[in-house]
């Protein structure tokens, strides 16, 4: 369940954080975004680094976030999917290896490479990100154990 809050708090801070107007954003980014996505709704750009543009925008209902390079090359989108979205394959990979997790999140990652589902998982204090590609290989899978530790940390000082 926290992560499912942070999630959503994250989602509601970037929306008021990336207010830039999307005529900051290049051309040929605002080019490549609209022949992507025609249909999307609600877009709003940030400028993530020196090279790189977000859109975070609406498209079937959803909100998505989608990376490009400074020249418009499409880097990646993001998007929050349901359980039932997610191919048996992957869900098999994830209850093979993960026994007993519970699932906290689940996003759907689609690069030019193809497309992964990231997971937040925990059981007990252990938390996990999971990156599994779309045949059911895990691609990462890393341990967020510390920030448990962290605020185990600060409750003992308490």
């Amino acid at each position: 369940m926290k992560k499912i809050t942070f999630f959503v708090l994250m989602g509601i801070a970037v929306s008021f954080m990336s207010c830039d107007d999307d005529s900051n954003a290049p051309q040929k980014v605002k080019e490549t975004f609209a022949m992507k996505f025609p249909n999307a709704t609600n877009v709003e750009w940030e400028k993530e680094s020196d090279t790189e543009w977000e859109a975070e925008f609406k498209l079937n209902g959803k909100e998505h976030s989608s990376n490009f390079m400074q020249d418009g090359t499409w880097i990646e989108t993001e998007y929050e999917v349901s359980e039932s979205e997610i191919p048996q394959v992957v869900m098999d990979a994830m209850n093979t290896n993960f026994e007993g997790y519970e699932i906290e999140g689940m996003e759907l990652t689609e690069t030019k490479d193809g497309k992964a589902y990231e997971m937040a998982i925990e059981k007990g204090e252990s938390n996990m990100e999971v990156i599994i590609d779309a045949n059911g290989k895990i691609i990462k899978k890393e341990n967020k154990q510390e920030d448990n530790e962290n605020e185990d940390d600060e409750t003992d000082n308490d």
